[in-house]
Formats: C-alpha cells, sequence, structure tokens
C-alpha cells in the first residue's frame, strides 16, 4: 500500500494553510513494504486459485509436526502442543498474504488501511460483515483484546519480541482500530496486520494460560469437528463463513472437512499412506522417498509421487551451538566442529544428492551475503571492528567442502590447528584444556532416527580427538529442555524470508539470549549484531535493507555459532489423485502443504 494519508497534525497543517478540511479518504486494499502490489485495487481473486473450484469432500492429511499427539486447544501459549493446522484454519487476521508475491498483504478482517506518512502509525477499518464462528461480529476491541493478550506474559517471549515496537493500541470506534509504533518500521503493518484475531470471549474471565481446552472464537473458514482426542482431529468448513466470497478467499478452503491423523511411528505412516488411510503426504527423508514410496496404489495411478519445485528462501536449517556452555565459547571450537561435518559424502552415500548446503541466513534471496562486503555492507562493519570475528571483513564464509580441490583430511587437519591454538592438546588419552577437561559435548534431539545423520559426523570428530555423544528424548522433554537452553547441540529448521525484520530480535538478539524460551537458542551476545538488526529493522528501502541484511549474515556466519546442514529446492509429495484436484501450478511462494489445504478440491 502507499502511504498516501496523513496524520491529524499534517491534516490541521493543511486545514489552516488552504481554509479547507476534508474527511480522510480510504483507499488501501492492503499494504506492501516496498509499495508495490501485484493486485490492483478491485482484483477478482488471486491468479493461482480456481475461482469455481466446487467446494465438498475431505482432505485427509497427516501430522508432520515432531510430536505426535496434542493436549490443547489454544496455540498461543507456551505449554503443551496444539492440533496441527488450527491456526492457519480457525483464525483470520487484519491482512492476508498472497502466495505469488511476497512483502505484501491484502486486506481480510480489514477493508482499508492506512499507514501515516511518518509510519508511526497504521489505522485498520474493519469489515462490517466480518463475524466469529459464534456470529459475533469482529470489532476494533477484539482486534485489541487479541494484541494485548499476544503481548502478554503467557505466549512466546518471540511474538513479543516481534511486537517490542508498538507503543499502544486504540480503539478509535467500533470498526476502527489504531496501532502506534515506537518508531518507524515499514514491517510493522505487516506484522501487526497478520496477528490472529480472536474473540474476546474465548475463554472470559481466564488467565490466558488457563484457556486451554475452550474451544477457540475464530472468525476463520473451519471449526473443530470430530476428535479422537490426542490423536485424530477433524476440522469442518463453516457453511455461514463470512469471507467465503472475498477476493482473498474466492477459491479457497474448498474442503468441507480437513481430517488430521496422527502416528507415533515413521514406518506405520508411510504404511498408512500406502493402505490409502490419508491422502496427502509430504516427505522430507530423502531416503524414504527414493525407496520406500512405491506399492500397489502408486503402480495403478491412485498415489501419485510428485515434486514440486518453489522459489521459497532455504531458511537456514541447522546444528545450533549453545555458546552459553563452556565448552563452546571458543570461536575456534565452534568452527573446528563444522570443519569435521562432510557433507558431501552425506549427500551422495545418505541423501541420494537431493539436497544442497545451507549458505548463511539468507540462501535463495537477494540478502544473501557472497564475495567480499561492499562499501555499504563496510560503512556498516567497520565501526565494530575489534567486536566481531576479523574474518567478518573479509570473503564471505562458506561451508567447508570436501570435495574438488578440498578434502576432509585437509578440513580435519585445520580443525586440529585450531582446536591447538585454543588451548586443547591431547593427553591421557583424551583431547584436553588447561583445567584438565575433556572435550566431550553432547547432541540433544526428539527422534531417534536423527542418529543417522549424527553419526558420520561423530565418526570424524573422533578422529580429532572430540567426542559427540548423541541423546534423543522425547518430545516434552526436548522442548522443555530448548525452552531452558539446556543443551549443548541440537539441531534445529530455521524459516526463511525474503524481507527478514524484528524476528531476529528473537533469533540473535542479546536480550532475548538471557530470556527464557526465546529462539536465540545460540545464546549469541553482541552489540554489533544488535546493532545491525535495528538497521535491518528500520530500513526505508530496499537499498537499505540489503546491506544491512547481508553485512548479518556475515557476523552470524564468522561466528560459527550454526553448523549449516541442507536444504530442498522443492516439496517432495505424495498424494490421492483419484480424490483430489489441484490448480496446475503451484505458486512459488507456497510453503508446502498449505497450498494443498488452501487451494486444491475434492474430486
Amino acid at each position: 500500500m502507499r502511504c498516501l494519508v496523513q496524520n491529524c497534525r499534517m491534516r490541521f497543517l493543511l486545514c489552516f494553510l488552504l481554509s479547507v478540511c476534508t474527511l480522510p479518504t480510504w483507499a488501501a486494499h492492503g499494504y506492501a513494504l516496498w509499495d508495490e502490489f501485484k493486485y490492483a485495487p478491485g482484483f477478482n481473486h488471486f491468479d493461482y486459485v480456481h475461482p469455481q473450484a466446487p467446494k465438498g469432500g475431505e482432505l485427509r492429511l497427516v501430522s508432520n509436526l515432531r510430536f505426535s499427539t496434542f493436549d490443547k486447544y489454544n496455540p498461543f501459549t507456551i505449554k503443551g502442543n496444539e492440533p496441527a493446522y488450527l491456526s492457519e484454519l480457525m483464525f483470520d487476521s487484519l491482512l492476508t498474504g498472497s502466495m505469488d508475491e511476497t512483502a505484501t498483504a491484502y486486506g481480510l478482517l480489514a477493508e482499508d488501511v492506512q499507514v501515516a506518512p511518518d509510519r508511526l502509525s497504521a489505522t485498520f477499518r474493519l469489515r462490517a460483515n466480518a463475524r466469529f464462528h459464534n456470529g459475533d461480529p469482529v470489532l476494533a476491541l477484539d482486534v485489541k483484546h487479541s494484541f494485548d493478550v499476544l503481548n502478554g506474559p503467557f505466549v512466546s517471549p518471540g511474538l513479543r519480541s516481534a511486537l517490542e515496537d508498538v507503543a499502544s493500541v486504540e480503539v478509535v470506534d467500533a470498526l476502527t482500530v489504531r496501532y502506534r509504533f515506537k518508531k518507524p518500521n515499514r514491517e510493522l503493518p505487516l506484522i501487526v496486520g497478520g496477528l490472529p484475531v480472536f474473540s474476546h470471549r474465548w475463554g472470559e474471565g481466564k488467565p490466558f494460560d488457563q484457556v486451554v481446552m475452550d474451544i477457540p472464537i475464530g472468525s476463520g473458514p473451519y471449526k473443530i469437528g470430530p476428535v479422537l482426542f490426542g490423536r485424530d482431529i477433524t476440522y469442518v468448513r463453516d457453511p455461514a463463513y463470512w469471507a467465503q466470497d472475498l477476493n482473498v478467499r474466492r477459491g479457497m478452503f474448498n474442503f468441507d472437512r480437513i481430517t488430521v491423523k496422527i502416528y507415533k511411528d515413521k514406518t506405520a505412516t508411510l504404511e498408512a499412506l500406502k493402505a490409502g488411510e490419508f491422502d496427502l503426504m509430504r516427505f522430507f527423508s530423502a531416503g524414504d522417498w527414493a525407496r520406500r514410496v512405491n506399492g500397489g496404489k502408486f503402480d495403478t495411478g491412485e498415489l501419485v509421487k510428485a515434486e514440486f519445485a518453489h522459489r521459497m528462501p532455504t531458511g537456514f536449517q541447522s546444528y545450533v551451538l549453545n555458546t552459553r556452555k563452556p565448552l563452546l565459547q571458543d570461536l575456534r571450537v565452534r568452527q573446528a566442529l563444522g570443519l569435521a561435518l562432510d557433507y558431501e559424502w552425506m549427500n551422495r552415500q545418505m541423501f541420494y544428492g537431493a539436497y544442497r548446503r545451507v549458505q548463511g541466513l539468507f540462501g535463495n534471496t537477494d540478502c544473501q551475503a557472497s564475495g567480499m562486503p561492499d562499501a555499504a555492507q563496510l560503512a556498516l562493519l567497520e565501526p565494530w571492528r575489534g567486536q566481531i570475528p576479523l574474518a567478518t571483513l573479509g570473503p564471505m564464509a562458506l561451508a567447508p567442502r570436501t570435495d574438488g580441490e578440498s578434502s576432509l583430511r585437509a578440513n580435519l587437519r585445520q580443525a586440529q590447528a585450531l582446536l591447538k591454538e585454543s588451548g586443547w592438546e591431547y593427553r591421557d588419552g583424551a583431547l584436553r584444556n588447561a583445567k584438565n577437561q575433556v572435550l566431550e559435548l553432547e547432541l540433544l534431539d526428539s527422534s531417534e532416527a536423527s542418529t543417522r545423520t549424527v553419526t558420520p559426523w561423530a565418526r570424524n570428530l573422533e578422529k580429532i580427538g572430540v567426542k559427540l555423544n548423541f541423546r534423543s528424548v522425547d518430545y516434552s522433554l526436548y522442548q522443555q529442555r530448548l525452552q531452558k537452553f539446556d543443551f549443548d547441540i541440537t539441531s534445529l529448521a530455521y524459516g526463511g524470508t525474503n524481507n527478514p525484520g524484528q524476528e531476529f530480535v528473537d533469533l540473535f538478539g542479546a536480550k532475548a539470549a538471557a530470556q527464557e524460551n526465546s529462539g536465540n537458542h545460540s545464546g549469541i551476545q553482541s552489540p554489533a549484531v544488535d546493532a545491525l538488526i535495528t538497521q535491518m529493522v528500520a530500513a526505508r528501502s530496499r537499498a537499505e535493507l540489503l546491506p544491512a541484511c547481508r553485512a548479518l549474515d556475515r557476523v552470524i556466519a564468522h561466528s560459527h555459532i550454526l553448523i549449516p546442514q541442507w536444504s530442498a529446492s522443492s516439496y517432495r509429495m505424495a498424494f490421492n489423485a483419484w480424490h483430489l484436484a489441484k490448480p496446475e501450478t503451484m505458486p512459488p511462494y507456497s510453503p508446502g502443504e498449505s497450498w494443498a489445504i488452501n487451494t486444491w478440491w475434492a474430486r
């Protein structure tokens, strides 16, 4: 959205100068971070949907969540696990994004939005026909209530970090709400516009952390239907869904029922797919995809394997090194650990060549740093010389390779040299430091299956005297230990973004490092990182954003707090072609199964 409207002070000045005062004009059909929209006002539907798609039938999914059950209906509180897809199916927001462009959102609950020229406020006008599932109108007081709750003490600190620069929320009138910001930030209208909105009557009278089994009162396309508690859940389409004919919803959410099945065992899940117990499954294991996705229903064409190319950022799935732990506080030790990971061998022998190595925080986006820093990046980095790794001012750090002119043997020799330089010597049968501590670390995970990829790394580390123990625990304990940062190393999949912003305060900010249950699992505390995130968030144009995010990419990479893993450039999905129909092409920025949930239909 182009920010054409003016704040009250400016309007008063114009009225005084021109002796003419008119009411503000509402004209913005959405908000675009860089003022560029793909869809013009009054558009009929998104290009990637079938606007006349039939309604009806059922989509049967399997939960790909790492935990195997659910114990609450509140997706926002810290404790417990909610059912898969509950948030996106049950809660609408003021704005909603499209899946064929980035950094842009269009009016959903809000029919209009105004952002002040100084970017210190955003005002949303709600649609008069918007309704919650209980029939109540969606009002400005509900929007404010939702914000207050989500910015409160019982939800993830990451969400509070994203909302840190929101100064206040005002109910202007029954259908108008205004967010005021502490400082200009182009991303904030998208952040607040994308917050889920729920009724103030949901869990009324209870502290939010006690709103556990209360059925959410949202305004989304689906309600909770039949439930086998802790196992399967069915969402039923609301026949009176208020937005079903809206342009941003036309041709979408076509299934009458969406059932999510839960299996505790990966083998049982795969066999259930082959038996036709559900209709669609996304695969994350290259081995499963290459060797085990077969059988009679695939031979007949009832089940189909397909890979769908996308343009999503790679994200930065990584082994995370917890620098709060004394053994991992030396950068040279962390770098040595990364040198022992032989990705090229793993990709050949274990992944069937299906993956590519993650490179930095912003792979497959314009924010990805490469080569030497340019003048704009150096201008941001130079003030921190001495407080950031010196190598940051040189070529971008790349993940070690073991092909071409590189070899594992050379990498391990470099790792040994780094360990010796940092005070580790091999004596009395182990690698020890001056305090006679042994360099022994634990990798925490919630799945025994991960030992397959960890074992080759541990074997290489053993060659340089480092002992890496793999520890698998049940998901609830795993979650508790992550929240309390009680681990040495763990594996986390971070989602990527084309437009990095306030969320990086939670991932790498110094304040978040000391805050339990934050996203700063590495524990990094760096004034330089904080300053670069601030610069990135405050960017007023792409020309200001790119040097800041690329400089941040360099500092994190050269700090060696993340050992990059691997990513795929396509989604691997098996689906029932006899039951399901889909649009011809997948939108490039569709997040996996959401394409099917949002736009497919039943035959």
